[in-house]
């Protein structure tokens, strides 16, 4: 299908929205050849790679921004996960590698880097078990560096022994990095059933089916689709779905576009586009505003998951006709922190942790950017990491939690990071052991639906 970007503009300007953007322009690069006995020479081979490929990345896509006139709001890089190639590697040797990824990205000007990650769904290499017990020190020891851990899919079921282990280690990095409210669970997320190919940190990283290098693109939009709902006025359900595909149909066309001219640009192969609508702390930039001009009173009323569902189905349909390269996790995010209106139902009381669950069945992704009280036992965030993973792996769906027990923090207060990372108020845990049932270890079975051969 041929693209016409005047289509693209006549939308942008039909909504005058200003908080239209591309997301993310993410750069994944394979380091499986970057191993090495020496851990200097590794980390020399490291660097030299990321510069290699990444040292323009910011002035290309910047390029493609004043093309075209719309915003690419972020520039990163994703690797593949350190544990895979570096696997030989003890705890003090990952947290060094950290910090040459670190140096990396600062070197070409990015704020994120992705893939300080692990794939134990079904069990631990030694190197993985040392990567895992690494992170709090990583995350507290760098500021660009993002981590991710996959417990579960619905081919092998959930490993309930990871939870157990991360749930010690979001505990560890609270606490590690209290002093800026627990930032560095922020950049940490675990999750169920990843894909290989999510251009959106905190949880990107460059799959081992990947190519050598690929750039994938995320899309944004709230705000054009929230203009587009209120402008439609009083229509039934199945015209208000049409509104939606057809907003985000030409935005997906917009966000592959540049993609695939930055990638241009760079002479390397585009991969994907993630057709996932990213919210922003911005007024009217917010999933929780769409809802609420979808008809519910406020993100939490009975319906709110209704409206979700209709809202990330009309996102997955309109995507799919728009590109044939749909991938990453594509739909809506519902970020505590990073959206206005999320924050704000919260604050008034609206929104429960329990309801937010309840959503996680029918977004794009799951429990993100959720700040609870600081001594919330492990095992209760092992419990809400494990009935999370449950949701993905019986509906075959990517889920995943980015959960920060704030440090010292209690209900009544919050975390703020400015940026896109926001604000997020505490939610409220309810006050039942989940440790009987954590502590019993080993894996849950993965479901009949696994059986699909």
């Amino acid at each position: 299908m041929p693209y016409e970007f005047d289509e693209i503009l006549e939308t942008i300007k039909m909504t005058e929205i200003e908080h239209f953007d591309i997301r993310t322009v993410t750069m994944g690069i394979s380091l499986r050849d970057c191993a090495d006995r020496s851990l200097e020479v590794t980390k020399q081979k490291i660097y030299d790679k990321i510069l290699k490929y990444g040292k323009n990345h910011v002035k290309l896509a910047q390029e493609v921004e004043a093309k075209y006139g719309v915003s690419i709001a972020n520039k990163r890089i994703s690797i593949t996960p350190v544990s895979i190639p570096f696997d030989a590697f003890h705890l003090e040797e990952f947290v060094e590698i950290a910090k040459a990824l670190d140096k990396a990205a600062g070197e070409i000007g990015i704020d994120y880097i992705a893939g300080y990650s692990a794939l134990v769904q079904k069990g631990f290499t030694n190197g993985e078990r040392e990567l895992i017990k690494s992170i709090p020190f990583a995350l507290s020891e760098t500021k660009r560096v993002c981590a991710s851990v996959n417990v579960g899919t619905t081919k092998a079921g959930i490993n309930i022994d990871a939870i157990n282990m991360m749930a010690d280690v979001i505990k560890s990095t609270a606490e590690k990095t209290k002093d800026n409210d627990s930032i560095g669970c922020a950049k940490l997320v675990v999750f169920c059933n990843v894909p290989e190919d999510n251009p959106f940190v905190a949880g990107a990283f460059h799959g081992i089916s990947e190519p050598e290098i690929v750039l994938n693109v995320g899309i944004s939009g709230p705000g054009v689709v929230l203009d587009a709902i209120r402008e439609a006025g009083s229509v039934d359900m199945q015209q208000l779905a049409e509104v939606i595909k057809k907003t985000i149909f030409k935005i997906t066309r917009a966000g592959e576009l540049m993609g695939r001219e930055v990638a241009k640009k760079h002479g390397i192969p585009f991969g994907i586009v993630d057709i996932s609508l990213a919210p922003t702390p911005a007024p009217g930039d917010s999933i929780g505003d769409i809802l609420k001009a979808m008809g519910v009173e406020d993100v939490g009323a009975p319906g709110t998951t209704a409206a979700l569902a209709m809202l990330n189905d009309s996102v997955k349909k309109a995507g799919l006709m728009a590109s044939s390269s749909v991938g990453g996790m594509s739909g809506a995010f519902i970020p505590v922190s990073e959206d206005q209106g999320m924050i704000d139902a919260v604050e008034r009381g609206n929104l429960s942790l329990e309801k937010l669950e309840a959503m996680t069945a029918v977004c794009s992704v799951g429990l993100d950017m959720i700040a609870i009280p600081g001594d919330t036992p492990a095992t209760t965030i092992g419990g809400i990491i494990a009935d999370e993973c449950a949701i993905g792996m019986i509906n075959n769906k990517t889920t995943a939690v980015r959960i920060i027990p704030a440090y010292g923090k209690t209900i009544g207060d919050s975390v703020d990071y400015g940026g896109l990372l926001g604000k997020a108020p505490i939610l409220s845990v309810r006050n039942l052991s989940s440790e009987n049932f954590m502590m019993r270890g080993g894996k849950i079975p993965a479901p009949t639906v696994s059986l699909s051969n």
